[in-house]
């Protein structure tokens, strides 16, 4: 929990399942049962009293020991039968309903519990050794927040396994900064660069829309050699597609070891990334004087008063932080104002409309995790070079400390003070998140879907009203979207730089909402 954060905020105010522990496991041998030996009847008593001085004679009944051997078989029969139908039983309730151990899944197989997560497939699925360390999924992926674990060999296979189809809904992914298609490829459990063979842009467009993107919004589809990205192979469209155009396009691809065309596929779903701002150097920051250099930035708004930044990523879609919409959670509540530099050009404009309000389901309040959130607009915006998208981060471009980094918002200029009029602007270095949970500095607050911006030395830094802006940086003459502001102590205070919400992580999450609203 942070010691009283300041600026995690919206308008000035703050705001695994561990697999089962190991039962016993099933005994190596069951236990002999016990063993019935067939005597000889003890010998009947025939000395009997006898009248004195009369001889007597011993009668031996013919028919009693015949008599006494069946009894004693009998009884030894039926103790067999109950054996035989306890063995049933213990069977039936030791691995039938596996009381001593886990099914596999929808398999019959049950394998017991010491033997879930020992580094050994018993599984016919391997579903025994797909989530372990506490809900990690060490041989497969989570379902978002669900703690169901499905296995990398089910994922994108055309086949549903997660309760909202995450496992299905992002086998597409952009890598690099020329934006090249990977497609996850269940066969190899990889992801692999699209080979151009039979690509064109009718497919370039369904591609996109099966990633979570409006087709009006398409720009274009291309090829580039893939260098060492393919190392892997790739993945080869089918011949027969164009045929089964209404069927999701990765589900018509293929491994291969090869391209005939030698090139990948390079896609632009978003017209992002573009500003006037070049790569130069809130509080220490600067104003700034022309929309074209930051046409990302929104502020959110509730009954005419700034609370909390925003970027645009399409026309109809806002990455903010969950913090802001926590008190705020209505749709109607929302002003979403783009293309303005002051507050006050904004009281003399309606804004836009705000249809749904999308907080992460994983947000905590407590820790600031998951500190993501998305509006949707209920007319998409018209962009120009005040308005206009900020790109969203692709797999394996450089987010390294060495790079220059800026946070822009309306937020207070100095530490629990009032909203600036003026867009300001400033200059961060990322820190890494070792440094950042040093004892000095956040002593082990930062999780993974959080990024640490600012200087160690304070003088620079996010503030009240920022919250839910843009963390950028700039590679390849386009605008990244890095994180959206979240929460620190204090602003611009000696080591207590700006918390972040890590937006790369967040991106399989992103795309999901958009498909789905």
């Amino acid at each position: 929990m942070h010691n009283n954060p300041s600026h995690v905020n919206y308008g000035f105010q703050y705001g695994e399942e561990r697999p089962p522990a190991f039962a016993p496991g099933y005994p190596t041998a069951y236990p002999p049962a016990p063993q019935y030996t067939n005597r000889a009847p003890e010998p009947i008593n025939t000395h009997h009293t006898a009248t004195a001085g009369l001889p007597h004679t011993t009668v031996r009944r013919k028919g009693s020991r015949c008599k006494c051997l069946c009894i004693t078989a009998a009884v030894v029969i039926i103790i067999l039968i109950l054996l035989g139908v306890a063995a049933v039983l213990l069977w039936y309730f030791l691995y039938g309903v596996c009381t001593l151990g886990r099914r596999c899944g929808q398999s019959n197989t049950c394998v017991r519990s010491s033997q879930w997560c020992d580094g050994v497939t018993d599984c016919p699925k391997g579903e025994d050794e797909a989530q372990c360390l506490y809900g990690v999924c060490t041989l497969g992926r989570k379902c978002g927040q669900n703690n169901k674990c499905v296995l990398s060999s089910q994922w994108c296979d055309g086949v549903t396994d997660c309760p909202e189809g995450e496992d299905e809904a992002q086998c597409f992914r952009f890598y690099g900064a020329d934006f090249m298609l990977q497609s996850f490829s269940n066969e190899d459990q990889k992801w692999k660069v699209v080979c151009s063979d039979r690509w064109d842009s009718n497919i370039g467009k369904r591609a996109c829309q099966q990633i979570g993107y409006s087709s009006s919004n398409y720009v274009n589809s291309g090829t580039i050699n893939p260098g060492s990205v393919a190392a892997d192979g790739y993945m080869t469209l089918n011949a027969d597609y164009l045929a089964l155009s209404s069927d999701p396009v990765h589900n018509s691809l293929s491994s291969s070891a090869s391209c005939p065309t030698n090139e990948a596929v390079t896609l632009r779903c978003s017209d992002c990334g573009k500003s006037s701002a070049l790569a130069t150097r809130i509080v220490g920051g600067n104003v700034v004087t022309t929309t074209s250099r930051w046409p990302w930035q929104v502020s959110l708004q509730v009954s005419g008063n700034h609370m909390c930044g925003g970027s645009i990523i399409t026309p109809s879609w806002i990455v903010t932080a969950a913090h802001c919409v926590q008190k705020y959670s209505s749709p109607s509540q929302w002003r979403v104002y783009a293309g303005f530099l002051t507050l006050t050009q904004m009281s003399y404009s309606s804004g836009n409309l705000v249809s749904e309000v999308i907080s992460h389901s994983g947000y905590n309040t407590d820790t600031s995790t998951n500190d993501i959130a998305l509006m949707k607009l209920r007319t998409p915006l018209q962009f120009s070079s005040s308005i206009a998208p900020v790109c969203l981060p692709n797999s394996g471009l450089d987010f390294s400390t060495s790079r220059t980094y800026y946070v822009t918002g309306w937020g207070a200029t100095s530490n629990g003070g009032f909203a600036s009029n003026d867009l300001r602007e400033a200059q961060v270095s990322l820190i890494s998140n070792t440094v950042c949970n040093s004892q000095q500095v956040y002593n082990g607050q930062i999780t993974d879907s959080m990024i640490c911006a600012g200087k160690l030395e304070g003088g620079v830094d996010s503030c009240q009203g920022d919250s839910g802006g843009p963390l950028v940086t700039s590679q390849s003459y386009l605008w990244w979207l890095v994180g959206d502001t979240s929460w620190g102590q204090g602003c611009a205070i000696r080591n207590r730089p700006g918390v972040y919400g890590n937006v790369t992580l967040f991106l399989d999450w992103i795309y999901t909402q958009m498909k789905k609203y």
